[in-house]
């Protein structure tokens, strides 16, 4: 059985309520479980929560909310490794025979049911502990560079300063849409960017990490391109 679990805590401070705030007309968390329900993927869609008002717009669209996360594993400090864990810990509990969780982020409004099967083809594909959507850096990370506070530069890699960009190796960064991972993984603390994990690379205009109200701005700005493009 495979279940996706959507962590969305209710303590959100740099956006207030962004795990249910209006995104294109639907809550944002609505986006994540109507992609999980489009997969056909999953036996159970579980959003993990310590907010009654959250659990409730969770229900409304088509989720479950069968627990309330607890209070130390919903504040600002709690990683997604430890709630995903309590998730697949009660789930197990309750007799379920768990082959695989994904967690969905809840602000992933461009994650796409394809991508949530590719995810899963490459879990199964070899021994891997996590699949996970990646993208690919849009500038060289081997030649960046740190403002120092009185002013001139530092680069961060020096010995790299003569080498042309097209001879640098490329580099990914985590997309922050969906984590596939076997429940041991997920129980044992495994570290996700690691060699046993299987990245799922997609293109850099389908990726917003929405932290802050400026991510919000940009991602509203380009959801009708993505929208109109996907459609």
């Amino acid at each position: 059985m495979k279940i996706a679990v959507i962590p969305a805590r209710g303590g959100s401070k740099r956006i207030p309520r962004k795990n249910i705030k209006l995104f294109c007309g639907k809550p944002m968390i609505a986006w994540s479980i109507e992609a999980a329900k489009a997969s056909g993927l999953f036996d159970r869609i579980i959003v993990s929560t310590d907010d009654n008002e959250i659990a409730e717009v969770a229900k409304a669209w088509g989720a479950e909310a069968p627990f309330i996360r607890p209070a130390e594993l919903s504040n600002d400090h709690a990683g997604t490794i430890e709630v995903i864990a309590h998730a697949a810990t009660w789930a197990i509990e309750q007799g379920m025979p768990v082959a695989a969780v994904c967690c969905i982020y809840a602000t992933a409004p461009f994650v796409r049911p394809d991508d949530l099967k590719r995810g899963w083809d490459a879990l199964q594909s070899g021994d891997w502990a996590y699949a996970f959507t990646a993208t690919d850096f849009a500038a060289p990370i081997f030649r960046s560079f740190k403002q120092h506070a009185g002013g001139g530069v530092e680069m961060f890699f020096p010995d790299y300063f003569t080498i042309r960009s097209q001879d640098l190796p490329s580099a990914f960064h985590d997309a922050g849409q969906f984590y596939w991972g076997r429940p041991s993984a997920w129980c044992e603390g495994k570290r996700i960017f690691d060699r046993h994990s299987a990245p799922i690379i997609i293109p850099r205009w389908r990726v917003q990490d929405i932290d802050n109200e400026e991510d919000w701005v940009r991602a509203e700005v380009i959801a009708p391109v993505i929208m109109k493009r996907e459609g």
